[in-house]
């Protein structure tokens, strides 16, 4: 059986791709190992699929942090306002929530996933599940079609790899397209998890002091060696059992396994600001004047208001001040001691947990060897790679998605482009 595009990968980048290839009136087959395509599209943004984000290209490119300045040519053929215009073509309404967050009206995942298969559907796109593929055949630096794990063997002059990464393996990505990339002999960078949860062996994680504790809107920072701050982002945070988790964790994590790797060292040191809008000695000054104002209650109480009762009563003990006792009788240093703890709370973490728990999975195959507007690789022709394989990766909030969608598009438009003009050529 011979088609124009193959797809490999029933994601969000490979859903994108076959209607594209599709459109470009192309025979399109789309494979994918699993039961059912777009597992990870159903989970994503807690089961309500955050599509993409409304902000400028500009600023989805600063929360790309991993190679998202490659994206530039990308979006200038199909940007975050084409992926919301593509939807509600396809019927699905979307809505804005914070930080540019594009949501379906109807909250529900699925209703996503549905609308791309019934467009599939109209476009006669091939779908052929549980089929798992060996690798990818080439002849003389051209691709020639796909060898399935059983032996099976479909020609095709245009391939399109959409496996996505190592992240979350229960929805499929489980990195079978990275030794695919090496034998077409592309260089597939260093890989490690991001927007991952943080591990710590301090004692206060160990003893589950602070699990379940919820911060809102606190500045966390990741620190060199030398003390020097790498990153700092300001968003929620969560102690968990084993370590630190929320939004401001998941952000910071790429720049904590970073550190580790560039100074070749085991733990980091972070720095927890629970007051970020104000300096330390504003945090003094306040401190002191609701301590004066009622001398005679004790600390616990006087205080309560500034950070949550149960952070408050922890960074008091850290200090070494007796929660019962009086303001009136609390020395100045003490309250100096406090005011820092409220700025500089310092605690190691020791790592990440697996890649396989992480949302996104850092580097990949390396964005220097695909043409940035078509996404085909340099190295074979009719070899195009979208989404989570390559080495592109963003924060949570609709960035890695949008990425995945915008590379789709491209290489499916193009392999279909490709496949048009290999047909009149024979």
């Amino acid at each position: 059986m011979k088609y124009d595009v193959i797809i490999i990968g029933g994601g969000p980048s490979g859903l994108m791709a076959s209607i594209a290839a599709a459109e470009q009136k192309a025979r399109v087959l789309l494979l994918d190992k699993g039961n059912k395509l777009g597992r990870k599209l159903a989970i994503s943004g807690g089961g309500r699929c955050n599509v993409t984000n409304r902000l400028p290209v500009d600023e989805i490119i600063k929360h790309i942090p991993g190679n998202g300045r490659f994206l530039y040519s990308a979006f200038s053929e199909f940007s975050n306002e084409d992926i919301i215009k593509f939807f509600e073509g396809l019927g699905i309404q979307l809505k804005e929530e914070d930080h540019g967050r594009m949501f379906p009206v109807t909250d529900k995942a699925q209703s996503v996933v549905d609308a791309l298969l019934d467009k599939m559907k109209q476009l006669k796109v091939e779908i052929r599940t549980n089929t798992a593929v060996e690798t990818v055949e080439y002849e003389e630096e051209r691709t020639k079609g796909v060898l399935l794990k059983n032996g099976e063997f479909i020609e095709s002059t245009c391939v399109v790899i959409a496996v996505g990464g190592k992240s979350v393996p229960h929805t499929g990505s489980t990195g079978d397209g990275y030794p695919w990339a090496r034998k077409a002999g592309h260089t597939v960078t260093d890989l490690f998890p991001t927007e991952v949860p943080l591990t710590s062996t301090e004692p206060f994680i160990r003893e589950k002091r602070l699990q379940g504790l919820s911060l809102r809107d606190v500045a966390l920072s990741v620190l060199n060696p030398k003390g020097k701050v790498v990153k700092t982002h300001q968003m929620d945070m969560i102690f968990t059992h084993f370590g630190v988790s929320g939004p401001a964790v998941l952000r910071c994590s790429q720049y904590v396994v970073k550190t580790m790797k560039k100074f070749n060292v085991r733990t980091v040191m972070m720095n927890l600001d629970v007051l970020p809008s104000i300096n330390e000695e504003q945090v003094f000054q306040e401190l002191h004047k609701l301590l004066k104002e009622e001398p005679k209650k004790a600390i616990k109480n006087v205080l309560k208001g500034i950070v949550p009762e149960r952070y408050l009563l922890f960074l008091l003990e850290q200090c070494g001040i007796d929660e019962q006792e009086i303001g009136a009788t609390l020395a100045h240093e003490k309250i100096r001691d406090l005011a820092k703890m409220c700025k500089q709370f310092r605690f190691e973490v020791s790592g990440t947990l697996s890649i396989e728990k992480a949302f996104v999975t850092g580097g990949g195959v390396s964005v220097k060897e695909i043409h940035p507007k078509e996404m085909a690789s340099k190295q074979k022709e009719g070899l195009y790679f979208c989404g989570e394989v390559l080495d592109i990766h963003g924060y949570t909030g609709g960035y890695n998605i949008t990425s995945a969608l915008v590379t789709g598009r491209l290489a499916g438009l193009n392999a279909g482009k490709k496949a048009a003009s290999l047909r009149s050529y024979h």
